[in-house]
């Protein structure tokens, strides 16, 4: 536990700290719902920042690493991957990930817990987890399970849980996986109750007793209080809460690489007399300058940005509410750029920028002008419908599970005679979001491909019954053989088409109805046996090969 308070108090707690005994795994929720906000400010950005702040001054012999799931595709359970192994030196490596790491997917984290534990292959030393989630389990697992589990092994083991944002019930969704292995669950509703909810809740190491120091002559609590401005002569805006000040001490040499403290939003700090070199941030708006700071007068430098506030917004249709799959990039000169989706309020330094957005298949492209102390209100409408795709085997048995394949094509023909594809998906219970337009879908379930065309209007959905008039055909063979489904007659040059091919010992494939022959074949034995596929049932078919 030592070492999770280390994580999230920061650099300042640091030195009275004892880092956790043996080795550790940080879990990071890399899920889609990271992006969402606390206070204006995105989960995922504060997590980042606790990383910096802590990993970049532990000890260089601590053993730490990081895995992360849900970074890498959506709707993936098994999204889960160790990114840093565990090991001494692995700070900069975990910070370095963490910023360069997509927030997408599920959260499947008792998985992840249960191969971290795994990874750490602890027996006799100390091992310890610390999971940080904005979201309870989506992958139909039992956190509760895992850690009553991980506790009977036996094995000194402890998971720390921390939640952002939870509800009461989710929070105890979670709790209980640090509870049963002696950790703690430490929940907050904003990067400040974060803060204040580990200085109470975690145990931190009693430092050697020393000395009383001597009386200090009487100063200022506070004496540094920042003013952020996006243009002279106007008023500090509310969007200040997120605004970053670092402070580097100035030497003969310039400023120092070492920073000594760091002020976000409104709040206010005491800093050892000297001058500073400030740096500020205010989302993707950046400022320098010195500053003078004493113990007899608070210091309120006053930070000019030249900077405006975007207020984007992606919609599906006019009027609707903000898409949380809706995509959008702002990229300007200089490499200042955002993304996310849904909605968001960003500074921007004045100037023009290219804006991408994406809903499913729809996509568009714009340039902006954010400007000066002022604020940008952009709702980008995409004016898409929804079709949602299911496979039958005939018109009253769906297809379940997520075997067949679907794709959504452009209705028109190039010159070639080809459509182009403008999106696609596995399995049942799909829909897809498509700008206005004529569509082909087409399914494919192993031997059986089905075309259907429609039409997606703006602000409505279909429900489209792509029915692939099929059945099953399960054979079963000695051993690997070779097995190849073909039509029952020849073409006109005496040769046979193949639908479909697999490998024994069983293999099944879904064909449309109509008469076939398996042909099976294995170190030049073969065989060929007539069979007939009905739509909506099951054919069983044992097969063997007969010598040449």
């Amino acid at each position: 536990m030592r070492l999770f308070s280390a994580l999230l108090l920061g650099v300042a707690l640091a030195p009275t700290l004892t880092l956790a005994e043996g080795r550790s795994i940080i879990v990071l929720d890399a899920s889609g719902s990271m992006w969402g906000q606390i206070d204006g400010r995105a989960k995922l950005e504060i997590a980042r920042e606790a990383l910096a702040n802590v990993l970049g001054s532990i000890p260089a012999d601590t053993e730490i690493g990081l895995m992360a799931y849900g970074h890498r595709s959506k709707g993936d359970c098994k999204d889960i991957e160790l990114v840093v192994p565990p090991a001494a030196g692995t700070g900069p490596a975990i910070i370095d990930a963490a910023n360069k790491m997509k927030f997408l997917g599920k959260t499947p984290l008792t998985e992840a817990v249960r191969q971290a534990a795994a990874d750490l292959k602890s027996t006799e030393e100390k091992a310890t987890v610390i999971l940080i989630t904005d979201g309870i389990e989506t992958c139909e697992a039992d956190p509760c399970a895992l850690g009553r589990e991980l506790e009977a092994s036996g094995v000194d083991f402890t998971a720390h849980v921390v939640g952002f944002g939870l509800t009461d019930d989710e929070g105890k969704a979670v709790a209980c996986l640090a509870e049963n292995t002696g950790g703690k669950y430490i929940p907050a509703s904003d990067a400040g109750q974060l803060v204040e909810a580990l200085k109470t809740t975690v145990v931190l190491a009693e430092p050697e007793p020393t000395p009383p120091p001597p009386p200090e002559p009487a100063k200022l609590d506070r004496n540094i209080d920042p003013v952020v401005l996006l243009t002279e002569g106007g008023q500090e805006p509310e969007i200040v809460r997120d605004a970053i000040f670092t402070f580097y001490p100035m030497t003969d040499e310039g400023p120092s690489k070492d920073y000594t403290a760091t002020i976000y939003g409104t709040t206010t700090d005491y800093l050892p007399p000297g001058r500073y070199l400030m740096k500020t941030e205010l989302h993707e708006a950046k400022a320098e300058q010195e500053v003078d700071i004493t113990d007899s007068e608070l210091a309120k430098p006053v930070v000019i940005l030249d900077a405006g506030i975007l207020n984007i917004k992606v919609v599906p249709t006019e009027g609707g509410e903000p898409d949380t799959d809706g995509f959008f990039q702002v990229r300007g000169p200089d490499d200042i750029g955002a993304s996310g989706f849904g909605q968001a309020v960003r500074v921007f330094p004045a100037g023009e920028y290219a804006l991408h957005t994406e809903l499913g298949a729809a996509k568009g492209d714009q340039s902006i002008v954010i400007e000066a102390g002022k604020t940008l209100d952009k709702t980008v409408v995409m004016g898409i419908g929804v079709a949602g795709i299911e496979a039958y085997y005939t018109d009253t048995m769906r297809v379940e599970g997520g075997d067949h394949f679907i794709e959504i094509f452009e209705a028109k023909k190039d010159l070639d005679g080809n459509r182009k594809q403008v999106d696609y998906d596995y399995g049942a219970g799909h829909t897809f979001d498509l700008p206005p337009g004529d569509y082909v879908a087409q399914v494919s379930l192993g031997g059986t491909k089905v075309e259907q065309p429609f039409t997606v209007k703006t602000g409505e959905r279909i429900d489209l019954k792509v029915v692939l008039n099929a059945g099953v055909a399960a054979f079963a063979t000695p051993a690997d053989e070779f097995i190849e489904v073909q039509l029952p007659t020849k073409d006109i040059n005496g040769n046979t088409t193949q639908i479909v091919y697999g490998y024994g010992p069983e293999w099944q494939t879904t064909l449309p109805a109509g008469d076939y022959v398996a042909h099976v074949e294995k170190d030049g034995a073969k065989s060929d046996t007539p069979f007939t596929v009905k739509a909506g049932e099951r054919l069983e078919l044992t097969l063997s090969t007969k010598a040449p």
